[in-house]
Protein backbone atom coordinates (compact mmCIF):
# COMPACT_ATOMS: atom_id res chain seq x y z
CA UNK A 1 0.00 0.00 0.00
CA UNK A 2 1.02 3.22 -1.00
CA UNK A 3 2.16 5.26 2.04
CA UNK A 4 0.02 7.93 1.39
CA UNK A 5 -3.39 5.93 1.54
CA UNK A 6 -1.94 4.48 5.13
CA UNK A 7 -4.87 6.10 7.30
CA UNK A 8 -5.49 5.21 11.42
CA UNK A 9 -8.46 3.37 10.08
CA UNK A 10 -6.56 1.07 7.87
CA UNK A 11 -3.90 0.75 10.66
CA UNK A 12 -6.69 -0.27 13.01
CA UNK A 13 -7.89 -3.41 11.22
CA UNK A 14 -4.43 -4.85 11.53
CA UNK A 15 -3.49 -7.40 13.65
CA UNK A 16 -0.62 -8.54 15.04
CA UNK A 17 0.20 -12.10 16.57
CA UNK A 18 0.78 -12.18 20.35
CA UNK A 19 -0.22 -9.92 22.69
CA UNK A 20 -1.23 -6.16 22.78
CA UNK A 21 1.87 -4.86 23.39
CA UNK A 22 3.43 -6.85 20.47
CA UNK A 23 0.86 -5.03 18.46
CA UNK A 24 1.37 -1.49 20.09
CA UNK A 25 5.29 -2.21 19.13
CA UNK A 26 4.24 -2.86 15.68
CA UNK A 27 2.05 0.15 15.79
CA UNK A 28 5.23 2.48 16.72
CA UNK A 29 7.68 1.10 14.27
CA UNK A 30 4.75 2.05 11.47
CA UNK A 31 3.93 5.49 13.06
CA UNK A 32 8.49 5.90 12.99
CA UNK A 33 7.94 4.69 9.13
CA UNK A 34 5.16 7.42 8.12
CA UNK A 35 6.63 10.35 10.76
CA UNK A 36 10.16 9.30 8.71
CA UNK A 37 8.36 9.80 4.99
CA UNK A 38 6.42 13.08 6.40
CA UNK A 39 10.03 14.57 7.39
CA UNK A 40 11.34 13.68 3.83
CA UNK A 41 8.61 14.88 2.10
CA UNK A 42 7.24 11.66 0.43
CA UNK A 43 3.91 12.39 2.49
CA UNK A 44 2.01 15.66 3.74
CA UNK A 45 1.18 14.67 7.00
CA UNK A 46 1.21 11.18 9.11
CA UNK A 47 -1.62 10.14 10.62
CA UNK A 48 -1.89 9.77 14.27
CA UNK A 49 -1.86 5.88 14.82
CA UNK A 50 -3.91 4.57 18.00
CA UNK A 51 -2.95 2.12 20.18
CA UNK A 52 -4.29 -0.41 21.68
CA UNK A 53 -5.13 -0.96 25.16
CA UNK A 54 -2.38 -3.15 27.19
CA UNK A 55 -4.15 -5.17 29.66
CA UNK A 56 -1.28 -7.87 30.79
CA UNK A 57 -0.09 -5.80 33.67
CA UNK A 58 -2.96 -6.03 35.33
CA UNK A 59 -2.43 -9.51 36.04
CA UNK A 60 0.10 -11.05 38.38
CA UNK A 61 2.48 -13.86 38.55
CA UNK A 62 2.53 -14.33 41.89
CA UNK A 63 2.75 -17.18 44.56
CA UNK A 64 -0.03 -18.83 43.16
CA UNK A 65 0.65 -18.70 39.92
CA UNK A 66 4.37 -19.68 40.23
CA UNK A 67 3.05 -22.81 41.89
CA UNK A 68 0.62 -23.74 39.07
CA UNK A 69 2.94 -22.81 36.33
CA UNK A 70 5.78 -25.22 38.20
CA UNK A 71 3.56 -28.24 38.84
CA UNK A 72 2.26 -27.76 35.18
CA UNK A 73 6.21 -27.73 33.67
CA UNK A 74 6.64 -30.66 35.69
CA UNK A 75 3.94 -32.55 33.84
CA UNK A 76 5.13 -31.71 30.52
CA UNK A 77 8.13 -34.06 29.79
CA UNK A 78 10.81 -31.55 29.45
CA UNK A 79 13.95 -32.17 29.99
CA UNK A 80 15.55 -31.74 33.57
CA UNK A 81 17.84 -29.22 32.27
CA UNK A 82 14.54 -27.43 30.38
CA UNK A 83 12.73 -27.22 33.29
CA UNK A 84 15.58 -26.06 36.03
CA UNK A 85 15.69 -23.60 33.63
CA UNK A 86 11.76 -22.51 33.44
CA UNK A 87 11.69 -22.90 37.14
CA UNK A 88 14.70 -20.38 38.14
CA UNK A 89 13.93 -17.99 35.10
CA UNK A 90 10.41 -17.25 36.74
CA UNK A 91 11.38 -17.51 40.38
CA UNK A 92 14.10 -14.22 39.44
CA UNK A 93 11.10 -12.53 37.72
CA UNK A 94 9.01 -12.79 40.66
CA UNK A 95 12.03 -11.93 43.38
CA UNK A 96 14.17 -9.27 41.16
CA UNK A 97 11.46 -7.63 39.22
CA UNK A 98 13.84 -7.60 36.71
CA UNK A 99 13.15 -6.97 32.68
CA UNK A 100 13.71 -10.88 31.46
CA UNK A 101 14.60 -9.42 27.64
CA UNK A 102 17.11 -7.01 28.51
CA UNK A 103 18.28 -7.69 32.18
CA UNK A 104 17.98 -11.05 33.44
CA UNK A 105 18.80 -13.35 30.09
CA UNK A 106 21.41 -10.72 29.36
CA UNK A 107 22.98 -11.26 33.25
CA UNK A 108 26.95 -11.59 33.55
CA UNK A 109 28.53 -13.47 36.03
CA UNK A 110 30.73 -9.89 36.90
CA UNK A 111 28.21 -8.37 37.53
CA UNK A 112 27.57 -9.71 40.38
CA UNK A 113 28.33 -9.00 44.05
CA UNK A 114 28.05 -11.88 46.18
CA UNK A 115 29.98 -10.31 49.55
CA UNK A 116 27.24 -7.57 49.22
CA UNK A 117 24.35 -9.74 47.44
CA UNK A 118 23.56 -7.24 44.50
CA UNK A 119 23.14 -7.70 41.04
CA UNK A 120 24.09 -4.72 38.44
CA UNK A 121 22.49 -4.05 35.71
CA UNK A 122 24.85 -1.90 33.16
CA UNK A 123 22.34 -1.99 30.29
CA UNK A 124 18.85 -2.08 29.91
CA UNK A 125 15.39 -0.48 27.78
CA UNK A 126 16.40 2.69 29.38
CA UNK A 127 18.99 5.35 31.10
CA UNK A 128 17.55 4.62 34.52
CA UNK A 129 17.26 0.76 34.15
CA UNK A 130 20.91 0.99 34.48
CA UNK A 131 21.14 0.41 38.58
CA UNK A 132 21.94 -1.95 41.18
CA UNK A 133 19.18 -5.00 42.27
CA UNK A 134 19.13 -6.45 45.88
CA UNK A 135 19.88 -9.89 45.46
CA UNK A 136 16.92 -12.25 48.00
CA UNK A 137 17.73 -15.57 49.42
CA UNK A 138 16.47 -17.65 46.77
CA UNK A 139 18.02 -15.88 44.12
CA UNK A 140 21.58 -16.07 45.73
CA UNK A 141 21.16 -19.77 46.17
CA UNK A 142 19.93 -19.99 42.07
CA UNK A 143 22.81 -17.76 40.80
CA UNK A 144 25.07 -19.35 42.76
CA UNK A 145 24.12 -22.53 41.30
CA UNK A 146 24.14 -20.98 37.59
CA UNK A 147 27.56 -19.57 37.84
CA UNK A 148 29.56 -22.78 38.80
CA UNK A 149 31.22 -24.73 36.25
CA UNK A 150 31.83 -28.33 35.93
CA UNK A 151 33.98 -28.71 39.05
CA UNK A 152 31.72 -26.93 40.92
CA UNK A 153 33.94 -23.31 40.79
CA UNK A 154 32.31 -20.16 41.08
CA UNK A 155 32.98 -18.68 37.28
CA UNK A 156 34.62 -15.27 37.02
CA UNK A 157 33.15 -13.64 33.91
CA UNK A 158 30.67 -15.45 31.70
CA UNK A 159 26.86 -15.15 30.62
CA UNK A 160 24.59 -16.81 33.72
CA UNK A 161 22.91 -18.20 31.27
CA UNK A 162 24.57 -18.93 27.81
CA UNK A 163 22.95 -20.44 24.72
CA UNK A 164 22.61 -23.96 24.51
CA UNK A 165 22.64 -24.12 21.00
CA UNK A 166 26.03 -23.30 19.41
CA UNK A 167 24.12 -22.35 16.09
CA UNK A 168 22.32 -20.18 17.79
CA UNK A 169 22.74 -16.00 16.39
CA UNK A 170 22.84 -14.97 20.76
CA UNK A 171 25.62 -15.95 23.09
CA UNK A 172 23.15 -15.59 25.84
CA UNK A 173 19.41 -17.51 26.38
CA UNK A 174 16.84 -15.63 24.09
CA UNK A 175 13.57 -16.54 25.76
CA UNK A 176 11.20 -18.72 27.15
CA UNK A 177 8.13 -18.26 25.54
CA UNK A 178 7.40 -21.60 24.17
CA UNK A 179 7.83 -23.07 27.39
CA UNK A 180 5.88 -20.63 29.56
CA UNK A 181 2.82 -21.11 27.38
CA UNK A 182 3.06 -24.74 26.80
CA UNK A 183 3.16 -24.76 31.14
CA UNK A 184 0.19 -22.12 31.18
CA UNK A 185 -2.23 -23.80 29.08
CA UNK A 186 -1.29 -27.27 30.87
CA UNK A 187 -2.04 -25.15 34.08
CA UNK A 188 -5.26 -23.19 32.91
CA UNK A 189 -3.95 -19.78 33.38
CA UNK A 190 -5.27 -17.34 31.19
CA UNK A 191 -3.09 -16.11 28.07
CA UNK A 192 -3.03 -12.34 29.10
CA UNK A 193 -0.64 -13.88 31.75
CA UNK A 194 3.14 -13.44 30.43
CA UNK A 195 6.32 -13.76 31.80
CA UNK A 196 6.53 -9.73 32.24
CA UNK A 197 3.73 -10.19 34.65
CA UNK A 198 6.41 -11.00 37.55
CA UNK A 199 7.73 -7.65 36.91
CA UNK A 200 4.51 -5.92 37.64
CA UNK A 201 3.89 -8.23 41.00
CA UNK A 202 6.98 -7.59 42.01
CA UNK A 203 6.42 -3.74 41.96
CA UNK A 204 3.24 -4.42 43.23
CA UNK A 205 4.59 -6.46 46.34
CA UNK A 206 7.19 -3.68 47.22
CA UNK A 207 5.41 -1.00 47.34
CA UNK A 208 2.37 -2.66 49.35
CA UNK A 209 5.32 -3.76 51.96
CA UNK A 210 7.56 -0.60 52.02
CA UNK A 211 5.10 2.25 50.70
CA UNK A 212 8.08 3.84 49.25
CA UNK A 213 7.29 4.88 45.39
CA UNK A 214 10.87 6.46 45.23
CA UNK A 215 12.42 3.64 46.17
CA UNK A 216 10.69 0.91 44.09
CA UNK A 217 11.10 3.29 41.05
CA UNK A 218 14.62 2.80 41.59
CA UNK A 219 15.59 -0.44 41.78
CA UNK A 220 13.18 -1.37 39.20
CA UNK A 221 14.99 1.26 36.91
CA UNK A 222 12.14 3.25 36.16
CA UNK A 223 11.63 7.16 35.19
CA UNK A 224 8.42 7.46 34.55
CA UNK A 225 5.92 8.65 37.78
CA UNK A 226 3.08 7.44 36.19
CA UNK A 227 3.76 3.85 35.15
CA UNK A 228 5.17 3.12 38.67
CA UNK A 229 2.08 4.51 40.30
CA UNK A 230 0.09 1.18 38.77
CA UNK A 231 2.06 -0.54 41.79
CA UNK A 232 0.22 1.60 44.56
CA UNK A 233 -2.77 -0.30 45.76
CA UNK A 234 -2.46 0.46 49.20
CA UNK A 235 -6.05 2.02 48.92
CA UNK A 236 -7.81 -1.37 49.16
CA UNK A 237 -6.18 -2.13 52.14
CA UNK A 238 -7.32 1.02 53.86
CA UNK A 239 -10.72 0.66 52.47
CA UNK A 240 -10.77 -2.92 54.17
CA UNK A 241 -9.54 -2.08 57.11
CA UNK A 242 -11.80 0.66 57.23
CA UNK A 243 -15.11 -1.78 56.41
CA UNK A 244 -13.84 -4.34 59.20
CA UNK A 245 -13.44 -1.64 61.63
CA UNK A 246 -17.04 -0.28 60.98
CA UNK A 247 -18.17 -3.95 61.48
CA UNK A 248 -16.20 -4.47 65.02
CA UNK A 249 -13.79 -6.77 62.86
CA UNK A 250 -10.10 -7.23 63.11
CA UNK A 251 -8.16 -6.61 59.93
Amino acid sequence: MRMDRITNDVAERQSFPGSASNTNCAIRTLSRMLHKAEDKKLIRQAPRLKRVTEFERELLLDESSETLLLEAAAQCGWTPLSYQLFEDIVQLMRDTGMRNRREIYRMRVENLDWKNRIIFVPDSKTKDGRRKVPMTQRVYCILRRRCRDKNGVLKKESWVFPSRRKTAKRPHLGSIAKHFAEARTKAGLPKNLVLYCGRHDYGTRMMAKTGNLKAVMVVMGQKDVKTAQKYQHREFEVIRAAVNESQGLTP
